[in-house]
């Protein structure tokens, strides 16, 4: 009979939308384990973001709806994720932020699915991410438009590539994703892999892995693989001397690399959905923050794309309270009229002027390539953009 009763009470989405200290919004970011690498960039995204929106609603009046964001860590796994996501959607919030890795949000992502809540991915690049359901989306370029890139650059910059080797990560769905594109990349420019090496994300020795791929004397090596490992492998990979080009994917996209690979990060190829030389407003602001946090630091990619996950969340709250009150919202409702709202906006961030397609895929025209560069204590460096 109680069960009965507990059936037939109001359902969870029927409650009113708790405003109290502001909308509620919710984040979930690898802080701890390997991964953390990522997570460090994104929650200073998050932080300068919300002072952003701080000091426009300190400048304009009429600016007044206010986030609440309550942030918990994904770790590096898919169930810590899908429990961290379980926790905020029980607690109320409006959309979700996150999580860090694909391989956490092809895990976590269906169940905010199944429960109606927005997902905006700041760091997923993995193909398939938005298609898992109509309230997923993502502001990470995915890897088809960026990996490309950096082939085609390194076979600018040598011209006499003739002999590919690729590594990736067998166990992470980033990795096993991105090199598919590498490798059709490769081959789309003619160059067929002489050897394809796989690893593990918790690796720490690739002695067996490096010789097998070097006795096939490559001249461009080609990784997919995380902060940790990749720069582990890279840093083998000059000690057992290898000379050649080496191009990586997204996962090591983050100046965490540096300390790991130290000076044989030097020259690696990557390419970028973000540049802080870009000449717009926003992006100006978002750098004159970062760097103020920050000591003058570049802000890396990472960073910028927390900030515009939740640049678009906010913006997309402020034009959908003008047009339809939240306060007057269930909380399903708002949950709905939010994904709507921000699948059909325009967002000026510091990645440039985005949008959104149908499904929640992430419309960008800017990209770039970058060469990294170490100063001479080996410890740190920076992303330098290439023509």
């Amino acid at each position: 009979m109680a069960a009965g009763l507990a059936a037939c009470g109001p359902r969870a989405d029927d409650q009113p939308l708790q405003l109290k200290g502001g909308v509620p919004v919710g984040a979930v970011l690898s802080l701890t384990s390997n991964a953390n690498a990522y997570g460090q960039d994104q929650q200073i995204g998050l932080k300068l973001a919300q002072d952003w929106f701080q000091q426009r609603r300190n400048a304009n009046s009429q600016d007044a709806l206010e986030l609440n964001l309550r942030l918990e860590d994904g770790g590096g796994d898919e169930a810590t994720a899908s429990q961290a996501f379980n926790l905020l959607i029980d607690a109320g919030v409006v959309a979700l932020i996150g999580p860090t890795l694909s391989q956490q949000a092809f895990a976590a992502d269906p169940i905010a699915q199944r429960r109606g809540v927005p997902v905006v991915a700041p760091s997923n690049t993995a193909t398939g991410i938005p298609q898992i359901g109509s309230f997923i989306s993502r502001v990470s370029a995915p890897s088809t438009e960026i990996a490309p890139l950096s082939i085609a650059k390194a076979l600018q910059l040598t011209p006499s590539i003739r002999r590919a080797a690729v590594f990736y990560a067998q166990d992470d769905a980033y990795s096993t994703s991105e090199t598919v594109i590498f490798q059709k990349a490769l081959t789309d420019k003619g160059l067929k892999p002489v050897t394809v090496q796989r690893t593990q994300l918790n690796d720490q020795d690739f002695q067996n892995q490096i010789t097998s791929a070097l006795r096939e004397s490559p001249d461009l090596i080609v990784i997919s693989a995380q902060a940790v490992d990749g720069g582990n492998l890279i840093r083998q990979l000059r000690e057992l001397g290898y000379r050649g080009a080496i191009v990586v994917g997204n996962g090591m996209n983050t100046p965490n690399i540096y300390p790991i690979c130290q000076r044989y990060c030097d020259g690696i190829l990557i390419a970028q959905a973000y540049s802080p030389e870009l000449e717009t407003p926003v992006n100006r602001e978002f750098v004159a923050l970062y760097q103020k946090a920050k000591g003058g630091a570049i802000p890396p990619q990472l960073t910028a794309q927390a900030f515009t996950s939740y640049q678009v969340v906010a913006e997309a709250l402020q034009r959908l309270n003008q047009r339809q009150p939240l306060a007057q919202l269930s909380l399903g409702e708002a949950r709905k009229a939010l994904m709507a709202e921000l699948l059909g906006g325009q967002y000026d961030t510091p990645l440039g002027e985005i949008s959104f397609s149908p499904d929640g895929e992430v419309l960008q025209q800017r990209f770039h390539v970058a060469q990294v560069r170490m100063q001479p204590d080996g410890r740190s460096g920076r992303f330098l953009l290439l023509p």
